[in-house]
């Protein structure tokens, strides 16, 4: 455990609700085992305190903050951020700067580096996403960059699917998007050809959630949502496919992140990037569940 003294910096993450967050678990061992003389905290912040908190937590010399619901997106009145965060309309990693913090969104780089770890590709084959949230955006920007043709978005909210359809498509030209009735009849009839699907509701985060639709294809599937044992209601309902859960893309957006606030000392070589194959098992041994397999993080 490091020891706490008068030079120790602070990193953290806020959000509502909090408690449930695993970034303390693998940040503060990321910190411990590249030698950094930091800690990593949960603060509850409340949405109509955000402003204020981030004031606070900027005066107080905080270094460096994840962000989690509900506060991805509102951050963004109060932040600078790169060309790729702007795009997406969340951020979810920001570093204190002296007159500020400065913005990324880590959320899309942790997908798209959970796509490389299976291998999976989408120039050939449309995706199927389940959602259309903050969550589906960070998803797209990752399609995009992996050369993804076509997307259908299968909302229960139709209007909402639209009206991300229209935010981002100019953003991406090179990549169809397409809305899907919220039914299994209109899921299935697409989901024969695709060769990766992906859930990024929030179905799965409440115990006795139950996918609604059969998924009957075969390919990979990958969940947003993580549970502690791995088993979310997503990878029960998708039994044909191989599939994962949110702990991948958590632990590589958190790797993602803390390149961001030690850059300095990685091109330095200070300290070296947390391994994400290694980060992976380790997790996964620390809460007891089954390791999963990306053959391509082995690489």
């Amino acid at each position: 455990m490091q020891h706490i003294n008068g030079q120790t910096q602070t990193y953290g993450i806020i959000g509502q609700p909090i408690t449930h967050s695993l970034s303390p678990l693998f940040q503060n061992h990321f910190l411990e085992t590249s030698g950094l003389n930091a800690q990593y905290l949960p603060f509850l912040v409340e949405p109509n305190a955000l402003q204020s908190v981030l004031k606070g937590l900027h005066a107080a010399h905080i270094q460096g903050l994840n962000i989690t619901i509900p506060h991805k997106e509102a951050l963004l009145a109060w932040v600078d951020t790169d060309k790729n965060a702007q795009v997406i309309g969340a951020a979810n990693t920001i570093k204190r700067k002296d007159n500020g913090w400065s913005a990324i969104n880590t959320d899309w780089l942790g997908f798209s580096s959970v796509m490389q770890g299976l291998q999976v590709d989408v120039s050939q084959n449309p995706v199927l996403l389940f959602g259309a949230g903050g969550t589906s955006r960070a998803i797209l920007h990752a399609l995009n960059h992996q050369s993804a043709n076509h997307v259908y978005i299968c909302n229960r909210n139709k209007k909402r699917a639209v009206q991300l359809i229209e935010d981002l498509q100019t953003h991406y030209p090179n990549m169809t998007i397409s809305s899907l009735d919220w039914s299994e009849d209109t899921a299935t009839s697409v989901i024969k050809d695709c060769r990766l699907i992906i859930n990024a509701t929030s179905i799965g985060l409440n115990d006795d959630d139950v996918f609604p639709f059969q998924l009957d294809g075969h390919g990979v599937a990958i969940d947003a949502v993580y549970k502690p044992n791995g088993n979310t209601v997503f990878r029960c309902a998708a039994q044909n496919y191989t599939s994962v859960d949110g702990l991948p893309m958590l632990i590589a957006q958190g790797i993602a992140s803390f390149a961001f606030w030690f850059d300095h000392k990685l091109q330095k070589n200070l300290i070296s990037l947390p391994n994400k194959q290694v980060s992976l098992q380790w997790v996964e041994k620390q809460l007891g569940r089954q390791a999963i397999n990306l053959p391509g993080w082995r690489v």
